[in-house]
């Protein structure tokens, strides 16, 4: 019997070992890259091309000052704009698709699940599709060049809608919804007051996933803006990434990239704590 009982706790010893290394070994595929890119940062165009290093380069600071002091650059009002964009997206996809998940959630009506399922459907259609006929259509509103049509469009956001409908089904109940009217409280009331608070952790998840979506996104803003002073980060990226083969210079584009995904970083960094609680919760129906 204690032969037995020790060859079991060895087998799940073997197990929690096979499972650390499993996750040490996914966490350094997972932070590689970054800091390869941190790395590179630091080198020089020369010493990129000589390969890779684990050591760092002397080169930040030329780097910076060479990103930075482009003319043909403007980073810093590439990254005002990135955040004013994908700040915006983040606030009115949250507040919005939780306000329609709420609606979804707490009324009954005849097209309710005729409704939702629209919804639904218009998830699966690929941007790619649309964007023709939206690009055709702004330039008709003459919204081209402008930050409009890179931030209204957020508001319909079929995932985030469906992500918060599913939270609500599992932390919402409807007694106090109804509790809430009997008080006398308005419905925008009751959702600001009430619902707001309980989806905390399920807007911040998905603030982080659309602001990541918005501040990368360089397909739908590369066709709308034009102006120099309007473009955002990937488009400025795009921009020093096909420079002219003699005034190529990685360091720079490294430095760039590095720069560029600092802001996405520190979101993170400051949503974390409702990450898993909010994709937890919202994953499973109660």
């Amino acid at each position: 019997m204690k032969e037995k009982r020790d060859s079991s706790r060895l087998l799940l010893n073997m197990r929690r070992s096979i499972s650390y290394i499993v996750l040490v070994f996914l966490v350094f595929l997972c932070l590689f890259p970054f800091f390869v890119l941190l790395v590179n940062a630091t080198r020089s165009h020369p010493d990129i091309q000589k390969g890779f290093s684990f050591i760092p380069g002397g080169s930040f600071l030329t780097n910076m000052v060479h990103v930075l002091n482009n003319e043909n650059l403007p980073v810093l009002s590439g990254i005002v704009n990135s955040l004013f964009i994908a700040g915006m997206s983040g606030i009115l996809a949250t507040y919005f698709s939780g306000l329609t998940a709420y609606a979804i959630h707490a009324y009954e009506f005849r097209l309710k699940r005729a409704v939702y399922l629209f919804i639904m459907l218009i998830m699966m259609v690929p941007v790619q599709v649309s964007t023709l006929g939206f690009v055709d259509l702004m330039g008709k509103m003459k919204l081209m060049d402008n930050f409009i049509p890179l931030i209204i469009p957020s508001i319909a956001s079929p995932v985030v809608f469906f992500f918060m409908k599913q939270y609500l089904d599992s932390t919402l109940p409807l007694d106090i919804v109804e509790a809430a009217r009997i008080d006398g409280s308005g419905e925008f009331s009751t959702f600001n007051k009430i619902v707001v608070p309980i989806m905390k952790p399920a807007i911040a998840v998905q603030a982080i996933f659309t602001f990541v979506g918005s501040w990368n996104n360089y397909f739908v803003p590369s066709l709308i803006i034009k102006s120099n002073s309007k473009k955002t980060l990937p488009i400025l990226i795009a921009q020093l990434r096909s420079a002219d083969f003699l005034k190529f210079d990685m360091g720079q584009v490294y430095m760039l990239v590095a720069i560029a995904i600092f802001p996405v970083v520190l979101v993170y960094i400051c949503l974390s704590k409702f990450i898993i609680r909010g994709v937890t919760a919202g994953s499973v129906k109660g």
